[in-house]
């Protein structure tokens, strides 16, 4: 529960005393305005001054439409992960990697397990001991996962993953080092030549914020489609299409998945097709796609390193019904690029290292690293940069004063 602001010479109210307001509000079906929690705190025998009332009538807000106690957390624009592994243990990633959150936590389960049933229910889902997960999008662009116990022994645990609040620009990205010099200018000339690429990474490094400054870099004249799971790529560019999936109601019906996107999106004249993570089925008509014309497309996969792209894709592409060496031949043609970010210990999110697609004598397509960015301002060449050159120019690799060691 949400702590009263702090008042000197004054206590928190009765928990006792919350609850039964709590309970005759949600008997009233009214909401928690000043009035009527002065009405039900008169009716519970609770006198109270004006700015306890006003104070409870905030955390009753907060409790019964809002997150309650998660509120300041979701507030702060650095957040962007909020995990609650049960009621006294609350964590926050705002930027430093995750670390508990000081001060926030819940009076017991049941009051977990009311906010994850209460976002569900904003998200049209159901959560209760018949269907004790789920993984849904909310109002605003918020990524819930809820498990309830006894699934989760330990109580209810709850995964809230919070939208980008801006668009970082792919200047502002190198100047906070996450990008380095030279390293925008080969990606600047990525965009201007029109090569498919994909994002990867693990979990937290970056992949949708640098996607999104990329695509902010797109023509203007250009018509960009976003396939997406969840709204969370939002490129500063004046033509975006966005398309979202739907997941089944409780009937199992109504479902929207990725690949349906894909093939719908590839009907509405896009001159950029964008899937925000690759991970299903709608591989198949995503490399189809970049096969047959439809240049700059990209999107985001999920791989420990550059070189477990091609695997990740074999076995998506397999999956969905290709054979190994369709998935490879398909892939081959694209002649896509493979962007690789990483999040260093203690440090920022940063582009790792581009590489160049070849397909060896096996037929195998393999990740050929092109350009390495060790993090402290170097270059590294390496065995694709020729490919690399051929695909998008060499203009990138002419150093302006200053910035660093050229290729």
């Amino acid at each position: 529960m949400t702590p009263l602001p702090a008042t000197a010479g004054r206590t928190a109210p009765d928990p006792a005393l919350l609850d039964a307001v709590r309970a005759r509000l949600a008997r009233e079906g009214a909401g928690p305005t000043p009035a009527r929690v002065a009405a039900a705190l008169r009716a519970e025998g609770g006198v109270l001054g004006d700015s306890e009332v006003l104070a409870i009538a905030r955390l009753l807000r907060a409790d019964l439409t809002g997150a309650g106690p998660l509120e300041p957390l979701l507030a702060d624009p650095a957040v962007t992960d909020v995990l609650v592994n049960g009621p006294g243990e609350v964590w926050v990633d705002d930027g430093r990697g995750l670390h508990p959150a000081e001060g926030v936590r819940f009076p017991d389960d049941a009051a977990v397990r009311r906010l994850a049933q209460r976002l569900a229910a904003q998200a049209g889902r159901r959560l209760d001991d018949a269907a004790p997960w789920v993984d849904a999008a909310l109002p605003g662009g918020v990524r819930l996962h809820a498990v309830l116990a006894p699934v989760a022994p330990e109580g209810t645990c709850l995964s809230l993953r919070l939208p980008r609040r801006r668009v970082f620009s792919l200047d502002e990205l190198v100047a906070a080092g996450s990008v380095p010099a030279e390293g925008a200018r080969l990606l600047r000339a990525v965009l201007a030549a029109r090569a498919p690429f994909v994002v990867c990474g693990g979990t937290g490094t970056g992949k949708t914020t640098l996607l999104s400054a990329l695509l902010s870099l797109a023509d203007r004249r250009e018509r960009l489609l976003l396939v997406e799971d969840s709204a969370e790529l939002r490129p500063d560019h004046p033509h975006v299409v966005r398309l979202q999936a739907r997941p089944p109601n409780i009937e199992g019906t109504g479902g929207v998945t990725l690949h349906q996107l894909v093939r719908q999106a590839l009907r509405m004249r896009p001159d950029r097709l964008v899937v925000g993570e690759v991970r299903g089925t709608e591989i198949v008509t995503l490399l189809a796609a970049m096969n047959t014309g439809h240049e700059g497309g990209c999107g985001t996969v999920h791989a420990n390193a550059a070189v477990d792209v091609p695997a990740r894709i074999e076995a998506l592409g397999c999956a969905a019904g290709l054979s190994r060496e369709a998935v490879h031949s398909q892939l081959a043609a694209t002649r896509a690029l493979v962007v690789h970010v990483v999040r260093d210990p203690g440090g920022p999110r940063r582009v790792a290292e581009v590489c160049v697609l070849r397909r060896d004598a096996s037929g195998l397509v393999r990740a050929v690293p092109a350009v390495a960015f060790p993090g402290d301002g170097s270059v590294a060449a390496h065995e694709g940069l020729g490919e690399l050159t051929d695909r998008v120019g060499g203009a990138w690799r002419s150093a302006d004063p200053g910035s660093g060691t050229s290729a």
